[in-house]
């Protein structure tokens, strides 16, 4: 089936790449890319049967093909939030399942929880909760990854001086990221995606994550990630666990690799538990990524099993 792609514009000059794939009067579903500043890379398609979903997918702001690229101005949780439903709208659809991975799973739920009553269901993969403890996970020396990838650690840390504290690495990778020379901002970019890239799955690549990326994918993710990082992805610490009795009687499906290095599995665990109306399944030979095999049969079968009671 073809993609058919538009561009709406948004608030405060912004204008976004939206592709609706699958059905026309299937089943609507939102696809919510990670990073944030990952795009969505033609990527999306593979959970869905495109003979049953309406797939509707779109580059936020400052990543992909939306304009202005890498613009950080009104670059916002809540003004994506504002963007989702503006793309609702003007697709006239009531409500629709919601499904994102990673920063994707973030979003899908801060949107659910400003928007119940548009959402029949979510899909989270990989949950990132946005709490201090997810982003030192993540980011900080002595917890989480850098403890199960010293190497790739001290790689990805070494530009940074004495920076330790996650929000120390924050703001001394913007600094770098934002430097006049260009050599010193790419090498930045590069350090910050190939960490990244290292500790997404269970059996790493061999190579460096920048070489399988375009540059614009490289500076796009880097850039967009610290800055959501560096403001707490705007939003209050444990905002989401702490607002879920707004999404409880949603039926949400959360898929998280037992082993995942970018976002904990307890992060997973504490949202389930929450929600009285979630399934958490755990992939016991999974880390992080959409792509580890496991983690894909999973989605694809739970779209599978949602086409079916709808």
């Amino acid at each position: 089936m073809s993609v058919q792609s538009l561009k709406l514009p948004v608030s405060n000059g912004h204008t976004l790449h939206i592709e609706l794939a699958g059905n026309p009067e299937g089943i609507p579903v939102l696809f919510l890319h990670g990073g944030p500043g990952a795009g969505i890379n033609g990527n999306y398609q593979w959970p869905f049967n495109l003979s049953q979903y309406r797939v509707i997918a779109f580059d936020q702001r400052g990543c992909g093909q939306s304009q202005p690229f890498g613009d950080l101005q009104h670059n916002t949780t809540q003004d994506l939030i504002n963007d989702i439903e503006e793309i609702r709208k003007h697709l006239k659809i009531d409500n629709w399942m919601v499904f994102g991975g990673s920063w994707g799973a973030t979003l899908a739920l801060c949107y659910a929880i400003h928007y119940s009553e548009c959402v029949l269901s979510l899909i989270l993969r990989g949950v990132f909760l946005a709490r201090k403890t997810d982003f030192d996970w993540f980011l900080q020396a002595n917890s989480g990854a850098a403890r199960v990838y010293p190497d790739a650690y001290q790689h990805f840390i070494s530009q940074v001086g004495d920076a330790s504290s996650s929000d120390e690495i924050t703001l001394a990778f913007y600094d770098l990221f934002t430097n006049s020379d260009e050599t010193i901002s790419k090498k930045a970019l590069s350090a910050w995606f190939n960490w990244e890239g290292a500790i997404s799955k269970l059996i790493p690549d061999q190579k460096d994550a920048c070489e399988h990326a375009s540059n614009q994918q490289v500076k796009s993710l880097a850039l967009l990630e610290n800055h959501y990082l560096k403001h707490h992805c705007f939003i209050e610490e444990n905002y989401i666990l702490e607002n879920a009795a707004r999404i409880a009687h949603i039926p949400t499906y959360i898929v998280h690799g037992r082993y995942d290095m970018v976002c904990s599995v307890s992060a997973a665990y504490e949202l389930h538990h929450q929600l009285p109306k979630s399934e958490l399944h755990i992939i016991d030979d999974a880390g992080h990524s959409a792509s580890e095999q496991n983690i894909r049969n999973k989605l694809i079968n739970i779209m599978t099993q949602l086409e079916s009671m709808n």
